[in-house]
């Protein structure tokens, strides 16, 4: 059996959002919704949160079955990479267990709405597959344009601008949503990336993927999820 254990980042400084890993989401911090997704999961053996935030970290520790790293000032920077977080996390959690696992469940506090049994599908996904990484996306159906040097660029062709319906399969594209990220340790601790090598991707719906970065997004997922019944079936 394959060992996977989820790494949930959560640093006490934020910009758009102060205390935004804990801010309120349903009556409960952000935080808690990656934890219980990650608990819930039938293939994860180990959660870890990360933190440089004792009050992150007391969020943590309601759960009996959650484990601290505390993350060192270095790594708790708005510059900060998440992929020399996860790095630090494996030296610790291989301090502990003097041995490290298969694979690293990357789940992300800022993206909380993930579906009962949507961590447990992208592992499967792995394991059917053979892929070294995964990545969570959604479907894009925006139309981008950028400026090269005052020139304004279409990147689509706007003479035969495509309706959604008529988007064949091999035509969509997708916007990485941040979710769930799953990486082989190998890969992790050789590319110091948490992508590489064969990467598949798990489709996620819109309203799962929104991100938490502004406080408008937490007005807004706060009503996705109460219209799709989310606290319902969790209380």
């Amino acid at each position: 059996m394959k060992r996977f254990v989820a790494i949930i980042p959560a640093r006490g400084g934020s910009k758009g959002i102060q205390n935004k890993n804990i801010q309120p989401l349903l009556g409960k911090p952000l935080l808690s919704f990656s934890i219980e997704s990650a608990l819930e999961s039938s293939y994860i053996d180990e959660v870890f949160v990360s933190t440089d935030s004792p009050e992150i970290a007391n969020v943590a520790r309601k759960y009996d079955k959650i484990r601290i790293i505390n993350r060192p000032e270095e790594l708790a920077l708005d510059t900060t990479p998440t992929e020399p977080v996860l790095i630090h996390a494996l030296e610790s959690i291989k301090k502990e267990h003097e041995s490290l696992p298969d694979y690293v469940v990357l789940l992300q506090p800022t993206s909380p709405y993930r579906k009962k049994g949507t961590i447990d599908r992208c592992i499967e996904k792995v394991l059917e597959t053979g892929a070294d990484s995964l990545l969570t996306v959604c479907e894009n159906h925006s139309f981008f344009w950028k400026n090269e040097g005052g020139r304004v660029v279409a990147l689509y062709d706007y003479r035969n601008r495509p309706r959604r319906q008529d988007i064949k399969p091999e035509d969509k594209v997708y916007r990485e949503n941040g979710s769930v990220y799953i990486t082989g340790t190998k890969l992790l601790l050789e590319e110091k990336n948490r992508l590489g090598g064969r990467i598949a991707m798990y489709v996620m719906s819109e309203e799962e993927s929104v991100e938490i970065d502004m406080p408008y997004e937490l007005s807004l997922l706060d009503m996705i999820m109460k219209q799709e019944g989310y606290k319902n079936e969790n209380n």
